[in-house]
């Protein structure tokens, strides 16, 4: 049975996103729209900090230490930020209809910052004092994120990147309300954790080069953490270009105690590469779709991280970033992005030429097109890539943690790959979570993610009982070609397919399954029902013509 709190938790942070949004609009006039995640995040993040800080200091009274509440120490221990009491949140709420609260609350995000390095830069400044806000609105929106419970235990949303999940909100609702787009997408959960499933980054570098508000991090930790491996074991690399979305990601960084050198400053990873040295044994990433203009014709035309390949064009940024993390990687390092389907199969500004080198230099290990409406802020289908550096097979890990080596699989050793890209097509699947939005279940995930490490191991090609010709084992993916689902195709395949890395080119069509009706009685019927519908059609017919003759339109 549930408990009252779990229930309070359960409706408070029902479509609270929505909640949020209306309660924020109410500040237009004062704010542009485009800035309300802004002002939301930064009290979220208040609202964030002080329900550990308080679940923290009321674990060290029920233990008896209540002579060390104030002891930042036994905080920090578990990666709990110490907040003296005009930075709680307690302290905001009970301000929340005085006139100055606005300089509170900057007061507040100010020593919260100042108490922290690990947040230097993050937390905007003197921000809401500039704003000018109607008291009675701020107080209004503050008492709607009093309702979200962010520490109880019994609610999910523990489970979920907070921060990310309202900044995606908020983008779509700026871009549908304001027409504008931004090329801002925040990678949807399910995604994030496909990648993670596939690339398995327990143990070395991982690096995102546009890393927005830090979702990808956050997973990939999820993801060892779900798989008993070591954080201690995994260092954080990433890059940001917007400003304040660099500020969310260390702020979304900070509050699960997770450390990353996300650079000095915002910066674009093309122009600022901030960590040019580095060489990342796991690359997770959703670069802007279709990026325009991102340079011009005589920008980084002799750029290092095309060489062996062509200069990519200016008018699309796909195979820049492509490029980008190839250049990255360690000698055995993974990478797994999200990229616009039309990657797989364009030739516009040399990008087939480009593509054709990736795959004759080896480098394509799996592709596999998603099914739509995955995103909140975009309707444009997507595909995942996933390159690496080594198909020639390693000596595996154990899950653990005591041997690990990039790139291998979960089942022990790799086998040699040379020469073969595995192709899935899973446009199929997911499940409807709303009118308009789609997301990966676990099953599908796990079938995905299987079917990829079977085919890495030895266990592809093998018997298998317990998998026939026309579906896949739920849950222990396919073992072999499955029409309409994988294919394991070599190079000389993509050569005869013009080098285009569109599953659907290679898996084909799934076999129809026999539903045991000979075909002389499903033809009878099928005869039966058509000429049922015929003699309706004409009905319909004579209807509409003695209607017309009615009107005065007959022949």
């Amino acid at each position: 049975m549930a408990t009252a709190k779990s229930k309070k938790s359960n409706t408070a942070n029902t479509n609270f996103e929505e909640t949020l949004w209306d309660t924020a609009n109410k500040l237009r006039g004062s704010v542009e729209s485009s800035e309300y995640k802004h002002v939301v995040l930064s009290l979220i993040f208040l609202k964030f900090i002080s329900d550990k800080f308080e679940d923290k200091r009321q674990a060290l009274i029920d233990g008896g230490m209540g002579d060390f509440i104030d002891q930042v120490e036994f905080y920090m221990q578990d990666n709990v930020f110490y907040l003296p009491e005009e930075a709680r949140w307690s302290f905001i709420k009970k301000n929340m209809k005085q006139d100055d609260i606005a300089v509170k609350i900057d007061t507040a995000l100010h020593t919260v910052e100042k108490n922290n390095p690990s947040l230097k830069g993050a937390l905007p400044e003197n921000y809401f004092s500039r704003l000018g806000l109607v008291t009675s609105k701020l107080a209004s929106l503050i008492d709607t994120i009093n309702n979200i419970d962010t520490a109880a235990s019994e609610c999910e949303m523990t489970e979920e990147d907070l921060v990310g999940r309202v900044y995606e909100y908020f983008l779509g609702k700026f871009a549908s309300s304001e027409g504008k787009g931004g090329g801002e997408f925040y990678t949807p959960k399910s995604v994030v954790a496909l990648i993670a499933e596939m690339i398995e980054p327990f143990k070395g570098k991982i690096y995102d080069p546009c890393c927005g508000s830090g979702g990808m991090f956050v997973q990939s930790l999820k993801f060892i953490d779900s798989h008993k491996g070591n954080r201690k074991d995994i260092s954080i690399y990433g890059q940001e270009y917007t400003n304040t979305t660099y500020k969310l990601a260390k702020m979304n960084l900070a509050v699960r105690g997770i450390s990353g050198n996300l650079g000095e400053v915002a910066g674009d990873s093309f122009f600022k590469d901030q960590h040019p040295d580095l060489k990342a044994d796991f690359i997770m990433a959703n670069p802007p779709f279709n990026q325009k203009q991102w340079r011009s014709d005589s920008e980084l035309v002799d750029d290092g991280r095309w060489a062996g390949f062509d200069v990519p064009p200016t008018g699309n940024a796909n195979y820049a970033w492509i490029m980008h993390m190839i250049s990255k990687l360690s000698e055995n390092g993974t990478a797994g992005f999200v990229l616009a389907n039309g990657s797989m199969s364009s030739n516009t500004g040399g990008e087939g030429a480009i593509r054709q080198k990736i795959i004759e230099q080896d480098l394509v290990d799996c592709m596999i097109a998603l099914p739509g409406q995955l995103f909140y802020t975009t309707q444009i289908p997507v595909c995942l890539w996933f390159i690496t550096k080594n198909k020639k097979g390693n000596a595996g890990y154990d899950v653990q943690g005591s041997t690990n080596v990039a790139g291998a699989g979960r089942t022990g050793a790799t086998r040699n790959r040379q020469g073969e890209t595995l192709f899935i097509d899973a446009r199929e699947m997911g499940t409807m979570i709303s009118r308009t939005n789609k997301e990966l279940t676990t099953e599908d995930i796990a079938e995905i993610a299987t079917t990829y490490h079977n085919w890495k191991s030895g266990e592809w090609n093998k018997e298998d009982d317990e998998q026939d010709s026309s579906s896949v084992a739920r849950g222990h993916g396919a073992r072999s070609d499955q029409s309409g689902f994988c294919k394991s195709a070599s190079l000389e395949d993509i050569k005869a397919n013009d080098f285009v890395l569109t599953p659907g080119r290679y898996v084909g069509a799934a076999e129809i399954e026999d539903d045991g009706i000979p075909f002389e009685v499903k033809m009878k019927e099928l005869s039966k029902t058509l000429y049922s519908q015929m003699e309706q059609a004409e009905e319909l017919d004579k209807a509409i013509r003695q209607n017309l003759e009615v009107l005065g339109y007959g022949e």
